[in-house]
């Protein structure tokens, strides 16, 4: 029976967090007060919001990577001089664990240790800054210089997933894990918890 409790306290742990962690709009109020004063003219913006979906988000964010990168773009021509670009990106990766695919079977009773099995590490998210990135020069360029600028982000947002990956931020994402929720999961359930992940994960990332 105790053991049957300490999964149903765990379950609606499980039930809260991942409803803790949701997708909401954040709406700023604009201050439409008029200028009574000072009598000068003024532009006001009226917005209408339509909320058209709402997403559950059930993915713990547990580690984020950010990264610096100086890309050269180049398109080699046969007849004029070769088109160049040269990008200053600035991006992150975040790694995380999607706790929706949490199962009450994920959790088993090994004599005194509560074993929860996670789901396994996902890199969740790779992107570009746009804000942040800008383009540092060009040369011969002409009418191709926005292509040659979308091209060296696509490469450069693909760059900073593979260096993630080879950074080991899904590494790093299974040791946060760990120490994020084995004190809560204690707390809760009253037990010793051994927090772990699907060996498969790590025989992938040994091949």
């Amino acid at each position: 029976m105790r053991f049957v409790r300490s999964l149903i306290r765990l379950a609606v742990f499980v039930l809260i967090l991942i409803g803790s962690i949701a997708l909401w709009s954040k709406f700023e109020n604009t201050d439409l007060w008029p200028n009574w004063l000072g009598g000068e003219d003024r532009t006001e913006t009226m917005h209408t919001v339509v909320l058209q979906e709402m997403t559950s988000m059930g993915k713990l964010e547990l580690v984020k990577y950010n990264f610096k990168d100086i890309v050269e773009q180049e398109k080699v021509n046969t007849f004029l001089p070769n088109a160049k670009a040269v990008l200053i990106v600035q991006g992150e990766a975040i790694g995380c664990v999607d706790l929706t695919k949490l199962r009450l079977a994920d959790m088993t009773n090994e004599q005194d240790t509560l074993v929860v099995t996670l789901p396994d590490p996902e890199l969740c998210v790779f992107k570009i800054d746009h804000e942040r990135s800008k383009v540092y020069n060009t040369e011969f360029a002409f009418m191709e210089e926005a292509q040659l600028v979308q091209e060296g982000y696509k490469q450069a947002e693909q760059q900073i997933r593979r260096s993630a990956l080879e950074m080991g931020i899904l590494e790093q994402t299974e040791e946060n894990a760990r120490k994020m929720l084995t004190p809560i999961l204690e707390k809760i359930s009253g037990r010793k918890v051994l927090v772990k992940f699907p060996m498969r994960a790590r025989l992938e990332r040994l091949r």
